[in-house]
C-alpha cells in the first residue's frame, strides 16, 4: 500500500513518524508493506555469514590502498548515484 503521507490522519502520521524516526515531510508518501522472513536454519545463516566473510576479505585483500578521505568520498559518491539528494552527517 502506498499512499501520501498528508491524507492520513493524525493519529496515523504519528505512528508512521515514529516508526521512521523522524518526521515526514509534506509531499512524501509512504509505503507499508509486510514479507515473510526466509525460512533460514540457524546453521544455514552461520555458513552463508562464514561464505560473507571470505568474500570480503577477498575483496578486501584485492582492492587498492586509499586515504580514508579518498574511500569516504568514494562511499559517498555511491551514496549520491542511488539517493540524489543524499548529505553525508558531519
Amino acid at each position: 500500500m502506498i499512499c501520501n503521507a498528508e491524507d492520513r490522519s493524525s493519529d496515523q502520521r504519528t505512528a508512521i513518524e515514529g516508526l521512521l524516526g523522524r518526521p515526514v515531510q509534506q509531499g512524501e508518501a509512504v509505503s507499508v508493506g509486510t514479507f515473510e522472513p526466509a525460512k533460514v536454519s540457524p546453521e544455514r545463516r552461520i555458513e552463508i555469514a562464514a561464505e560473507l566473510r571470505r568474500y570480503f576479505a577477498e575483496a578486501d585483500a584485492a582492492r587498492k590502498p586509499v586515504s580514508e578521505e579518498e574511500a569516504e568520498e568514494i562511499i559517498n559518491e555511491a551514496m549520491r548515484s542511488v539517493r540524489p539528494g543524499y548529505c553525508p552527517l558531519k
